[in-house]
């Protein structure tokens, strides 16, 4: 069964669309998928910790202190501190440890969106003091990765900030706001040099397999290394009773909440369903390198997602037959979308497509109705092989991008 979408494109683009399905090429449902563009234009783990030598400095994330802004001041027209200084926060925090009043760690890489203001917002409710962390961290980053091209918007983050505080001021029904935003250098995270970005650097990191190694891990073979390290860092900074992250990140969320249980760490790790935009697309900084063309394309991994969602939610719990029918929408789209010229079509690569353990990552042959599980996902948006003239190609001229989804399977029994 494929997802419904609204046919979107179908006034845009008559004759395309006429001699798809007059041939019974594809479903009406999913040549929206190709009409949607122009619509968009218009509107049990082992644990490993390894402490080695440091050789290295990534200087790209340094995160320089605006001159007129000391460590601690006031981010403008707020009562919102910022640090840059471990020390300096860490005497901030520990009055508030005094008091018995609670903190709540929101960790970010910038470029903020509506998914991090989702995050925010929940924290307050439930927090009296909420820290964001900014900071892009580099131990992230493989070595042929866009650490170089990340967004940097730090001016329209303190803007955004300082807005939702005073909304969070405004509503009564929230426990605390946003009470410090920690932005430190990468020599203060990584205070006897950064080790590198190579998978055999060596330096101080945290390592969380097996549930690293898949998935993503796979793909990104350092990317949960530096994600482990750096959330200990500020686990151990912060010192919050919880952290909060969102289910986008579903494999993120596992690495870091085994982590918390097998280093007996004092969080709680809470999980915030994904933010996403009107058409489904989840919402992440990366969106912005789609521009207009390739982001109208880009929900077709959610859609796929969903047509398996819908296959179990129909009874279906064999792997293939889950599964097999995001595969086939996923084919049918790029089916579609190559039999248009270069000046209209999107190119994209499935990197893979999974169903699996919610709790291990581990794949499933067959779902256990009374456990569920987690379809998930990642593909790569391929720059567009001709721009039109005066096409909005996104952020640093349209870049490869690779976005990742989930949907998590609830238990049918």
């Amino acid at each position: 069964m494929q997802p419904a979408l609204p046919l979107l494109r179908q006034a845009a683009r008559p004759s395309i669309f006429n001699t798809l399905r007059s041939r019974a090429q594809l479903p009406s449902q999913l040549l929206s998928v190709s009409i949607a563009r122009q619509h968009y234009q218009s509107q049990k783990q082992p644990v490993r910790l390894t402490l080695q030598s440091t050789r290295t400095m990534a200087s790209r994330c340094s995160s320089p202190a605006s001159p007129s802004q000391g460590d601690g001041s006031k981010l403008r027209a707020s009562s919102i501190r910022l640090f840059q200084k471990v020390s300096s926060f860490r005497r901030w925090r520990r009055q508030h440890l005094l008091d018995q009043r609670s903190v709540a760690l929101v960790p970010t890489m910038g470029a903020l969106h509506e998914g991090h203001l989702s995050l925010i917002r929940t924290a307050a409710r439930e927090n009296h003091h909420v820290v964001v962390s900014v900071y892009v961290n580099p131990a992230q980053f493989g070595v042929s990765e866009d650490l170089d091209a990340y967004p940097v918007t730090w001016e329209a983050d303190v803007e955004a900030l300082v807005k939702l505080d005073r909304e969070l001021a405004d509503d009564g029904h929230n426990l605390g706001r946003i009470s410090a935003v920690f932005r430190p250098t990468t020599p203060e995270m990584y205070p006897a040099g950064f080790p590198g970005q190579e998978v055999a650097s060596k330096g101080s990191f945290v390592t969380i397999t097996p549930v690293s190694d898949v998935l993503e891990g796979r793909s990104r073979p350092t990317f949960f290394r530096g994600v482990a390290t750096v959330c200990m860092k500020l686990f151990n900074i912060v010192q919050p009773e919880r952290a909060y992250f969102g289910q986008k990140d579903a494999q993120q969320t596992v690495v870091i909440k085994n982590m918390v249980r097998d280093f007996m760490l004092p969080t709680e790790v809470v999980v915030v369903p994904t933010a996403r935009a009107e058409d489904g697309l989840a919402l992440s900084s990366r969106n912005v390198y789609l521009g207009e063309r390739r982001r109208a394309v880009a929900t077709v991994l959610y859609e796929g997602l969903k047509a398996a969602e819908t296959a179990y939610n129909d009874g279906a719990r064999n792997r293939a037959a889950v599964l097999g029918q995001a595969e086939e929408y996923i084919k049918k789209v790029q089916g579609a979308e190559m039999g248009l010229g270069p000046e209209q079509r999107v190119r994209f690569e499935v990197d893979y497509l999974s169903l699996a353990d919610v709790n291990t990552m581990e794949e499933l042959e067959v779902i256990d109705g009374a456990t569920g599980g987690i379809l998930s996902g990642a593909v790569r948006m391929l720059p567009v092989d001709a721009s039109r003239e005066g096409e909005d190609l996104g952020y640093g001229q349209g870049p490869p991008v690779r976005l990742i989804d989930n949907i998590i399977l609830p238990p049918r029994d």
